[in-house]
């Protein structure tokens, strides 16, 4: 799933592919989204991008001199599992392209479009970013230190530390293979409580005796967790291209790939946290880990795997580009238990929430007449007939 990364990627990406086109007419909603259509028309306008934390701004903007004369627009998007933006011939659009900005003519038409397989992205209109989400954790590292440390008392940081990663209204633009190499490079057992990991972080202070450079040095040598949480997506970005999404290509794809150590690698071990995320460590998980959580362990590329790898390995199905055939066809519709419910951000909002797990239902009888239940030889008794099986 995107991440704070892969957003600031695609925001370099906009910025780049729009340089020096000129785009003009409505702008096209396709009729599936269910986001709210964006009322826009100008005979000439330009679109530029921004990033912060796990959303990214476009500003449409009219140039001087366009019909109908109007203000600048401006839209925020959140990815959710699949969203990316591809700029593509206007008789050869990408499916699933839900949002489409076209160039004015003359010359042969493009169009900027905003691709979401799997229909969880969003945009709004006006321009703001999401309320409650904290700094970014890439471009406003001091005050995203800052907004932590201060608020230690938040009951977010009574959960594990893995679980408190995802919250946005402190960790903007971490995910869930964030966290896990964050953890894994600080050998910090991802069920250990947040407070007593970041409390530490209070009591750091560099001594005054050290020089400037001295104290840069110490820190690239030791880092702390909310110094990884800036520089290790900070890496992500300096692999460049669109990030690791299905249309990033095979070039992106096995950088990003090569970077990895923890997430989804062969030899660590995984559990699902209370959210039903996968978390990748290695070692103890610590003491916060569910109770009757069976850890399970990545094997090696050779060796075969087991369905709870090949269901939650998130490299694979969701992220990777695929050539299969249920690739081309497009994911099945999303069942209602699937679709995101709410925007709370305390957890990561883009993920939609694992279906809890209830009793069966008897289906309805379809007549006034019950259906008479078979009744094994040895059952002693007919007192329970009628009640639904568990």
């Amino acid at each position: 799933m995107p991440e704070g990364p892969e957003l600031h990627l695609a925001s370099r990406f906009v910025n780049e592919a729009c340089r020096g086109l000129v785009f003009g007419g409505c702008v096209e909603k396709s009729p599936i989204s269910r986001n709210p259509e964006v009322p826009f028309e100008s005979s000439a306008y330009c679109i530029s991008s921004s990033a912060r934390g796990k959303e990214l701004r476009l500003t449409l903007s009219p140039l001087p001199g366009a019909q109908p004369p109007r203000g600048p627009l401006a839209l925020v998007f959140r990815f959710g599992m699949s969203g990316s933006f591809q700029l593509a011939a206007q008789d050869a659009l990408p499916a699933h392209a839900h949002l489409r900005f076209y160039t004015a003519p003359p010359g042969p038409r493009l169009a900027l479009c905003f691709v979401d397989i799997r229909r969880f992205g969003r945009w709004d209109l006006g321009g703001e970013w999401q309320p409650g989400r904290g700094p970014c954790v890439l471009l406003e590292y001091e005050r995203f230190r800052e907004n932590v440390l201060r608020n230690l008392a938040d009951k977010v940081f009574d959960q594990p530390i893995c679980e408190a990663l995802l919250d946005q209204r402190f960790f903007n633009g971490i995910g869930n293979y964030l966290r896990a190499e964050i953890l894994y490079r600080l050998r910090i057992p991802p069920f250990e409580k947040a407070r007593k990991v970041l409390e530490a972080l209070q009591q750091r202070r560099p001594s005054p005796e050290l020089t400037l450079s001295q104290k840069i040095r110490a820190k690239l040598r030791n880092p702390d967790l909310l110094e990884l949480c800036h520089s290790v997506p900070k890496e992500v970005v300096q692999l460049g291209g669109k990030g690791y999404g299905p249309e990033s290509g095979e070039e992106d794809f096995a950088a990003f790939r090569a970077w990895l150590r923890c997430y989804g690698m062969p030899g660590m071990s995984s559990l699902r946290d209370r959210r039903g995320r996968t978390i990748w460590f290695q070692g103890d998980p610590g003491p916060l880990a569910p109770k009757g959580g069976k850890s399970h362990k990545k094997k090696s590329k050779g060796a075969r795997q087991g369905p709870e790898h090949r269901m939650e390995d998130p490299l694979l199905p969701s992220t990777a580009p695929s050539r299969t055939r249920g690739a081309r066809r497009g994911p099945p519709e999303q069942s209602k238990a699937q679709q995101p419910e709410g925007t709370s951000l305390q957890q990561d909002p883009e993920v939609p929430p694992v279906p809890k797990k209830g009793k069966r239902r008897r289906r309805p009888a379809t007549s006034g007449h019950r259906r008479p239940r078979r009744i094994k030889a040895d059952t002693p008794s007919l007192e329970n007939e009628g009640m639904a099986a568990s």
